[in-house]
């Protein structure tokens, strides 16, 4: 049994799915010449995310929104969306020719696929392979959802950098940082330099203060700090930041977050 990988359910397969489909057949016939037998489920994707947000910009084409219609009335509409799309998707793989079992058809919301899925998540977390903690990721705060690497455009912006100074707790002088996102400044909980920049070797262990909310934060060498990057001392803001995240956990630095899940500065940014 071969359980090829379901498209999301985000409308009409495009020639990238045809050749994706193609190859996952030709590859799961030529295991199957070496087994003797074969049999591949095909099926679809609820996508979460990625579904919601082409429901939802035909919404806004309608002049509507799923806030407007409630969450029952949303729903519906992306299971429409689901038995209009769903259908078409597998009609497709039959015209591409792919040797499938379609009587077997699976989608992820199927009663029988979420209780599978629940039972092995249930399963890793009785082994100790799952677990919670804190970690950095993409947020829509329009959808207020997470959403996947994937789903993220990057841009590159031309950004003038902001200079801030933070005194030194000991009143002996003080460390400039270069930043593009001076908003962040109210989630410091350190400074870091590169451990071979000689510039800053005299500060390293002691304590610096944070603009605004006057926090004593500590002064960190770090080898993934670029000495190059503006003035070489870099704030670390493990809440806002892949590698200042990283930094983070490596010194047990706090996590402080000052971005809430509408994109607005909180209160806990302004407290020491």
């Amino acid at each position: 049994m071969i359980a090829v990988p379901p498209p999301n359910v985000t409308g009409r397969l495009h020639m990238g799915h045809a050749l994706n489909g193609t190859l996952q057949d030709i590859s799961s016939a030529g295991t199957a010449c070496a087994v003797s037998t074969r049999s591949g489920s095909r099926g679809f994707d609820h996508a979460g995310i990625a579904t919601q947000a082409v429901v939802e910009r035909v919404l806004r084409e309608e002049g509507t929104s799923r806030h407007e219609l409630g969450r029952d009335v949303f729903v519906e509409r992306v299971w429409e969306w689901l038995r209009q799309y769903g259908g078409e998707i597998m009609d497709q793989f039959r015209r591409l020719g792919c040797s499938l079992d379609y009587a077997r058809e699976r989608f992820t919301m199927d009663e029988e696929y979420v209780r599978a899925v629940m039972r092995f998540f249930v399963h890793l977390h009785e082994r100790g392979w799952l677990f919670r903690d804190n970690r950095i990721i993409n947020w829509c705060a329009d959808c207020q959802t997470s959403i996947s690497d994937l789903e993220v455009e990057y841009r590159e912006l031309d950004e003038s950098l902001t200079y801030a100074r933070y005194p030194l707790a000991d009143g002996t002088g003080s460390v400039t940082i270069a930043t593009a996102r001076p908003a962040t400044i109210l989630a410091d909980v350190a400074v870091a330099v590169h451990p071979d920049d000689e510039r800053y070797a005299h500060v390293v262990g002691k304590e610096a203060i944070v603009p605004v909310v006057e926090r004593r934060v500590p002064i960190v060498a770090d080898e993934r700090v670029d000495p190059e990057f503006g003035t070489g001392a870099l704030k670390i803001t493990p809440g806002h930041d892949p590698v200042d995240f990283e930094i983070g956990r490596t010194h047990r630095l706090p996590e402080l977050t000052v971005i809430g899940f509408d994109g607005r500065m909180t209160a806990p940014g302004f407290e020491g």
